[in-house]
């Protein structure tokens, strides 16, 4: 069967707001027209997908399945859109992201030297789902650490970097020099297991009110100094690799010619 992309895009949003009314308004469509959108859509994959009570929808099995498989396949449909967009303007435009703590501009500033017909743009990438921009097409190439998604995409390792234990000031253990991952113990850290946080704000006021720790790459440390945290080195810690991403769907052009030059500037010793 040939997947009908717009039933696909009206199951994501009833999937996301679990209530046929809220996501019926979020897409513009009658509700009733969404109601039959989903049945029909049901009867040609042969399984429910939706469990329906008077007040919400839960997802059966096969619907967390689909759930997680579309929020892949629609940001691969809007970032081949919006590429195909790009190529069909006049003149040429480079995005590049780049995560919190890790700098570009000596990356930029070399690539713009050979390509000045290229427009460069910077977009910070989110600190959950740092991927998720290069996937739907806001960014071309990004700047990151590990982990993230690599389906997909092109990587080309630049580096390590060190974490460093983020604490409140007067925590126990602040007055130390440094740490080991057994100090840690049975402290609750901020790791996206235990509780994910949407953005290093949110993350650093969580630990200085005291209700958690955190391991932070060093290079984080220079951009968020505050009085009511202390950072203390983790020495045995394995290191974070740093590394430049592009989806794999870029050719030649700016994207692979930015790849090439930028890994070369940051390779270098304080690059």
């Amino acid at each position: 069967m040939d997947l009908d992309l717009r039933k696909l895009r009206y199951f994501v949003a009833v999937a996301e707001h679990r209530h046929f009314g809220r996501a019926a308004e979020a897409l513009f469509i009658a509700q009733p027209v969404l109601s039959r959108q989903i049945r029909a859509f049901e009867q040609e994959l042969g399984c429910p997908l939706l469990i329906r009570t008077t007040r919400s929808v839960e997802l059966t099995l096969a619907g967390q399945q689909l759930y997680e498989e579309a929020r892949a396949i629609t940001a691969t449909v809007v970032g081949a859109v919006r590429r195909v967009r790009e190529a069909g303007r006049p003149g040429q435009r480079l995005v590049v992201g780049f995560s919190a703590g890790l700098h570009v501009a000596e990356a930029i500033r070399a690539f713009t030297a050979r390509h000045p017909e290229v427009t460069v743009d910077v977009l910070p990438l989110p600190w959950a789902e740092r991927d998720a921009p290069l996937r739907e097409g806001r960014a071309h190439v990004g700047f990151l650490r590990h982990p993230f998604d690599g389906t997909g995409m092109r990587i080309v390792p630049v580096g390590h970097e060190t974490k460093v234990a983020c604490l409140p000031v007067n925590h126990p253990l602040a007055g130390r020099s440094a740490l080991t991952l057994a100090d840690l113990d049975g402290e609750p850290v901020l790791d996206g297991r235990a509780r994910r946080t949407a953005s290093l704000d949110e993350k650093f006021e969580l630990v200085a009110s005291g209700q958690a720790v955190a391991l932070v790459p060093l290079s984080i440390t220079r951009s968020y100094a505050r009085t009511d945290l202390v950072y203390l080195p983790v020495t045995d810690h394995p290191p974070v690799g740093t590394c430049l991403v592009a989806p794999e769907s870029h050719g030649p052009g700016p994207v692979a010619d930015f790849l090439e030059i930028a890994a070369a500037v940051l390779r270098r010793p304080g690059g």
